[in-house]
């Protein structure tokens, strides 16, 4: 993956050997490079990192690991500087950094690059790659699986399909690390890039890695709405800058649902737009930034501002179409504080991995700073292993399934019914009956699907097919509500029954 947690896992670990970067597609095709607000860090002296750690436990609906989280507010303020070392140019206002408001923080504490903040950290970081001889960047290169040691058990590198020739390539590794993102494209509407089908998380539950909190996903509020026009991520930022959200109706709804009416949490922020959908009979409402300064508007959001023009949609009024969709998996492949999978040699970090800095909701622009700080302590602890474990890999036998010819699967079918079957069914807001429903028929879908298909859309589509199922289920496990994951016919949070984690595991 060359998203922030695989790019600085590479640029940390060139210091300790060679490294091998491989990506699906090109470098910066990542949901990194579309993140807009930027990324948070206590560094204002108005603020702490104690503070940060108490409103991400907060937006967590109890379900953070504190000490992960600990981890994060404590080691991200250096982690940050860091990239400002390697040229990352964060907006200031002269000498002082510009620090945005986002939703559930309570401090000003979001550094960004105006409206493209992940784009400038992934240019950044991927030109430090590229010119450093300890480090190879294979593009195109999709992930199969991941290679076991059949005597010992320990991961030894991966299986990957060269995108334009097919050609199937085995690559051994004293240590593998997973950065492959998310799986947005789980779900009809999404933010994420066309790349995010969940290919780490599916392949290392494959190998007998698990998985854990796959219920919980977080569907960001504000997305573009407009007929024949992607998803477009419109960031919270915006709304941290003071717009407010109305109905078709013209009404501000949000300080009927939450005292911190836009800055809420996402969770509730989007369940009220659907809510208020649901009220008025349309597909969106709108974010409404009419009062706010043009100028200053337009400066701070270039490439939101771009976006809605190159789309024809006039801003003149001050408003913008938007409507939640599918953004950030919480759950993922279970790590320690360390990024150690329960496979020996599989490190996991950012998106693709559960660590609990994230809990039921994650907290607005905790997602780079993750990939940022475990992305730096999976190479530190893949050190030690290396070192503790030396064996001779070139040796090292492994027993690789035959692929079976897919030609005449169709595929794209496939994958539009399952996309609409998981928005429909397993989206904002559930219930026991759709939950069953849609496990029970993607799982009649998986069966009828060669297990292990030739193509790369084939395996996209079981990886998506797999995690859309564990996902269901997880849901239809889970009876009660807690952040990103809302029943409603079990509306309320229940710690009492419901303080433990669901793991699926082969």
């Amino acid at each position: 993956g060359s998203g922030i947690a695989g790019l600085i896992a590479a640029h940390r670990a060139k210091e300790y050997g060679s490294v091998l970067i491989v990506t699906k597609e090109r470098a910066q095709d990542s949901s990194t490079g579309k993140a807009q607000g930027g990324i948070a860090a206590a560094i204002d002296e108005e603020d702490s990192p104690f503070l940060h750690l108490e409103d991400t436990l907060e937006a967590g609906a109890g379900f953070c690991d504190p000490d992960a989280v600990e981890i994060l507010v404590t080691e991200g303020p250096a982690r940050v500087m860091e990239l400002v070392d390697i040229g990352v140019c964060f907006d200031r206002e002269g000498s002082m950094w510009t620090l945005g408001q986002e939703g559930a923080h309570r401090r000003r504490r979001i550094l960004h690059a105006s409206d493209a903040t992940g784009w400038e950290i992934a240019r950044c970081l991927i030109r430090e790659c590229r010119s450093d001889r300890r480090i190879t960047l294979r593009e195109d290169s999709f992930l199969i699986d991941f290679l076991k040691c059949e005597r010992s058990g320990r991961c030894a590198g991966a299986l990957f399909m060269d995108s334009k020739t097919g050609e199937i390539n085995t690559c051994r590794a004293r240590a593998v690390i997973v950065t492959t993102g998310g799986a947005g494209q789980l779900y009809l509407n999404t933010t994420n890039p066309p790349v995010a089908t969940g290919d780490g998380m599916a392949a290392a539950y494959r190998a007998g890695a698990a998985l854990m909190d796959m219920e919980f996903v977080q569907f960001h509020p504000t997305a573009l709405s407009y007929k024949g026009v992607p998803h477009f991520l419109i960031s919270e930022a915006v709304r941290g800058e003071g717009a407010y959200l109305r109905n078709s109706s013209g009404e501000r709804f949000m300080p009927n649902y939450h005292r911190s009416a836009e800055l809420a949490p996402r969770d509730v922020v989007s369940r009220a737009i659907v809510s208020e959908m649901e009220k008025t009979g349309t597909d969106h409402v709108f974010l409404d930034f009419s009062h706010l300064d043009r100028e200053r508007f337009q400066k701070r959001f270039p490439n939101i501002w771009r976006t809605c023009e190159q789309y024809g949609i006039d801003l003149a009024e001050g408003l913008i179409p938007v409507a939640p969709a599918a953004h950030y998996i919480m759950g993922g492949i279970a790590v320690d504080k360390n990024c150690r999978t329960n496979i020996p040699g599989l490190y996991a970090c950012g998106e693709v991995a559960c660590c609990g800095v994230h809990g039921a909701n994650r907290l607005a622009s905790n997602s780079l700073l993750e990939g940022l700080v475990f992305g730096v302590r999976a190479v530190e602890d893949a050190r030690k292993f290396i070192e503790q474990h030396p064996e001779d890999l070139d040796r090292a036998e492994f027993y690789i399934k035959e692929r079976v010819p897919d030609w005449d699967v169709p595929w794209e079918d496939l994958i539009f019914k399952l996309r609409s079957l998981m928005w429909d069914k397993v989206g904002i807001v559930r219930n026991g009956r759709d939950l069953a429903a849609a496990a029970a028929e993607l799982e009649r879908i998986r069966q009828s699907c060669p297990e292990r298909p030739a193509s790369r859309r084939g395996t996209e589509s079981i990886n998506l097919l797999t995690l859309g199922w564990l996902t269901a289920r997880a849901a239809l496990i889970r009876k009660e509500s807690r952040g990103g994951h809302f029943r409603e016919d079990h509306p309320q949070r229940d710690d009492r029954r419901w303080m433990r984690h669901i793991v699926f595991q082969k």
